[in-house]
């Protein structure tokens, strides 16, 4: 028996697939599990404890020659019809999914659902549990490249999801003043914002880290961290898999859809509707600021990442 599970999207998108991953092990716990998804995303697959291997995958193009039939196949990718179609493709014995037209089996989807509990409500429905706050990322293998820092990242896929550089520097450079190592994280394509926000938060060059880590540095530079500042990112995600007090900001997606637990005050979650115009532009810096010292004067428990769940350990 063996599972093919689709979740070809990002690090934030695979965070929140880890309690029914978690799920589908437990109730599984002999059965090698595949995890579709992109290649660069593998680091993070082996965090989640729960998958054996991954099948690089693009998008939603065909699934590389070779790929077995499997037992289940399972649908954590979204809605269909085309991810379904994917999963088709395999000649499972059994899927997993949402209902479609195509496929009427699965239960009905939700698009206001928060996005941990959508998939855990999938499995429910075909009897299988899973715990929507079992989101403990394993500790990672790499070693952290600094310890304590602040991690200040502005970047985002999309630009709808970026509060402005220029308030991102000055969070920096108020942290900065009150003590905190910060550090200006991105990606290789986030370089030129990265060292934007050092310049005007009078950090030094060395401090921006943007494209200097891959995904399993950089779960290893939050696991070490002290505070995560950032937007509606794959790094908030992290933050919370690793129990790290964080201060994201929301919009125009609400945190009721992709926000942290909200028993834990260690993150915060900021956004502010807005009658005119995005609701980001309205969270200004004060408040982010006292958002970050009240997330740190929480003594956060971090010892749920450490007994995270290994493969197959069932």
């Amino acid at each position: 028996m063996s599972i093919v599970v689709l979740r070809a999207l990002g690090i934030g998108d695979l965070a929140t697939a880890v309690p029914a991953l978690r799920g589908l092990r437990a109730a599984f716990p002999t059965a090698p599990l595949a995890l579709a998804a992109p290649a660069w995303l593998a680091p993070m697959a082996e965090l989640t404890g729960a998958v054996d291997r991954l099948i690089p995958l693009s998008g939603l193009a065909a699934l590389p020659r070779g790929v077995a039939p499997p037992a289940i196949a399972v649908n954590l990718h979204g809605s269909g019809p085309q991810s379904h179609r994917l999963l088709a493709s395999l000649k499972p014995q059994r899927m997993l999914a949402y209902r479609t037209e195509e496929y009427p089996d699965g239960p009905q989807w939700n698009e206001q659902e928060h996005e941990v509990l959508r998939w855990c409500r999938l499995l429910a429905w075909y009897g299988i549990e899973a715990q929507p706050g079992d989101l403990a990322l394993r500790p990672p293998a790499a070693r952290a490249p600094m310890h304590d820092v602040a991690v200040v990242h502005p970047g985002s896929k999309s630009p709808q999801r970026r509060w402005p550089a220029h308030r991102f520097a000055e969070v920096a450079r108020r942290l900065a003043a009150e003590g905190q190592h910060v550090v200006i994280t991105g990606s290789a394509e986030e370089r030129d914002l990265a060292l934007s926000v050092c310049r005007g938060a009078g950090l030094p060059e060395d401090r921006a880290l943007a494209g200097q880590t891959d995904v399993g540095g950089m779960a290893a530079l939050v696991s070490a961290a002290r505070l995560v500042v950032c937007g509606d990112t794959g790094m908030a995600h992290l933050a919370t898999g690793y129990g790290v007090p964080s201060v994201v900001l929301f919009g125009p997606v609400p945190p009721s859809r992709w926000g942290p637990p909200a028993n834990r005050p260690q993150h915060r979650a900021l956004w502010r509707p807005a009658a005119h115009g995005p609701a980001l532009l309205e969270i200004n810096v004060p408040e982010v600021l006292a958002a970050a010292s009240e997330v740190l004067s929480v003594r956060p428990d971090r010892s749920a990442a450490v007994r995270a769940v290994s493969p197959r350990s069932g």
